[in-house]
Parts: C-alpha cells; structure tokens; sequence
C-alpha cells in the first residue's frame, strides 16, 4: 500500500510501502515519516488549508461517497483489512469524526472498538492481548476509538506502570503493528490535534447542552491539569512510533469541517491505489460464476 503526504502549503511528497501502488496525491494532514521528530508546538491545530467551510463540507461529501465505493471493493476483494487508530485529547472529535467520516460506510463490514479502563480479565494478560482481538478481518475495516496507545500515554502519565515497563511498549507496538502490515492489515493513524483554549470552549460548551450532559465529566478538566505531561507523551508516541509502515497523521483539530476532511482525504489516498487490483480480482469471480451459472444452465437444458 501507499501513504501519500503533502503538508497544507501544499507540498507534494510519495512513500512507497508497496511499490506498485507508487502515485503522488495531496493530503491534509501533516504525515510523520518519524525520520525528524515533531513537536506538536510547530502545528498550527487552528489550520484550514486555506479552505473555507463550504468548500470543505462539498469535498468531504466527495471523499465519503468515494470511500464507500472503495470499501465495497476492499469487502468484496477480501484482500486487504483497515485499522484506523483515532487518538487525541478529550473533545477532540473522535467520535465526531467516526459519525461523519465512516458513519456512511456498510455496517456489515465496518466495526468500532473502543478502548476504555481495561478489564481485570485484561490485566491478568500482557497489554496488547484485549487490543490483537478486535483487529479487522481481512476485507473489513475497523476503526479505534482509542488504542493501545493509552498504555504509553495515560499509563504514562499517571504513572499507573514504571517507566521501564510503559517505556519498552514503543518497540512492543512497532512490532505489533509491522505483523498486523504483513498480514495484509492497512494502518493509519490519526492524532486529532486541539489547542487548549479550544478544549476549554468544547467543554464549556457541553456545560451549556443539555443534549450532551452524557458527556460531562469533572475528569475532563481534571485531565487538563496535565496538559504538558500529555504533550510530551503524545509527542513521544508519534515519534516513536511513525514507522514506513504504519505511520501517524497529525490533523489540525480545531475547526471540525477541516479534521473531518484531511481524515477523510488521508483514508481514500491510503486505499484507492488497491482499487484497480480490486476490480481486476472481482472481474475475474464475476468471470468465472458466469461460466458456472452457463454451465448450470446447459445442464438443465441437456436433462
């Protein structure tokens, strides 16, 4: 498969994971190659590419129906599975994200799984066992609504393992995620990037919804007492983990239009270099039931 990645100056850039899928496409989102470390300081969350929101919404829409008919093609090949990791701080659109972006997508293949407080049954095992269970099928699509990637952020954070114990699961998750790559798994990852002024007005706003008092939790503003530690656990997660063959998307976050298109974007530049091989694959099964059912006629004929 291919990552493509243009920064929003709108750069033009090609990884080839798969040299056969080599094509040059622009994304939204800034991709790190983990080659240069990033600090996330030096992304503006506020970003829009330039875009206004009509412009947005209109090609968002585009890239939904476009992946739908991808995703139709990747069940019916049954080649490929797609795990989309979605992370970032609470607001940040996760859910929002998975509403717009794959609500459309075919239920019958499509699954998410959500990572909360992990079970006693899940802590009598090592931290990937519940995560390696609820990874796509092949011709499926799952996406995460958090990931293992809270073992080297919240774990962290809290200090709920020993830094020698949540500081060797870098390695543990690059190698969990390059045997999930060769077995045919594509893997985006996604850091849904806020400001925290941003994240103080989603909170306050849901104060004022009371559509969204679900949502209320004093662990929200208690979490945000830990703003930098969360920086630098998220920072060092993405650098330590954007490998060639899974890396991380970092999407400005702020203007929700604009994360639901670069999100967007990024799947469909991710599977739409499978699409020709896709068709070619269903070309020939429709080939050959059509063989069958003449077959099948013949001899009714012949009876």
């Amino acid at each position: 498969m291919i990552f493509i990645f243009s920064a929003l100056s709108t750069q033009y850039s090609a990884l080839s994971i798969n040299t056969q899928h080599l094509t040059l496409i622009m994304s939204y989102a800034h991709r790190i190659t983990g080659k240069k470390k990033i600090k996330l300081k030096n992304i503006d969350p506020d970003d829009d590419g330039g875009l206004t929101r009509e412009q947005t919404e209109a090609k968002t829409a585009k890239l939904c129906a476009e992946l739908t008919e991808l995703q139709t093609l990747l069940y019916a090949a049954g080649d490929q599975s797609v795990l989309i990791v979605l992370q970032g701080r609470d607001t940040s659109g996760k859910d929002g994200t998975i509403r717009v972006v794959m609500g459309p997508l075919n239920s019958l293949g499509c699954n998410v799984a959500s990572f909360k407080v992990p079970t006693e049954r899940e802590l009598a095992h090592d931290f990937l066992w519940r995560v390696h269970q609820q990874t796509p099928g092949k011709g499926e699509i799952t996406i995460f609504n958090r990931s293992h990637y809270e073992d080297v952020l919240v774990v962290r954070v809290h200090n709920f393992a020993p830094k020698p114990v949540w500081k060797a699961r870098y390695n543990h998750i690059n190698n969990f995620e390059k045997l999930l790559v060769d077995a045919n798994t594509i893997v985006l990852k996604f850091y849904l990037h806020i400001s925290k002024k941003e994240q103080e007005e989603r909170l306050l706003e849901r104060e004022q919804d009371t559509t969204k008092a679900w949502k209320l939790s004093v662990g929200d503003w208690k979490e945000r007492e830990l703003w930098d530690d969360y920086t630098d656990a998220y920072e060092d997660a993405i650098n330590k983990c954007s490998t060639k063959d899974a890396p991380w998307f970092v999407v400005p976050a702020n203007k929700k239009w604009f994360r639901n298109l670069a999100v967007a974007q990024a799947i469909v530049d991710a599977l739409k270099p499978y699409k020709k091989e896709w068709l070619k694959k269903l070309d020939g099964m429709g080939a050959q039931e059509l063989v069958a059912i003449q077959e099948f006629r013949q001899q009714k004929k012949e009876k």
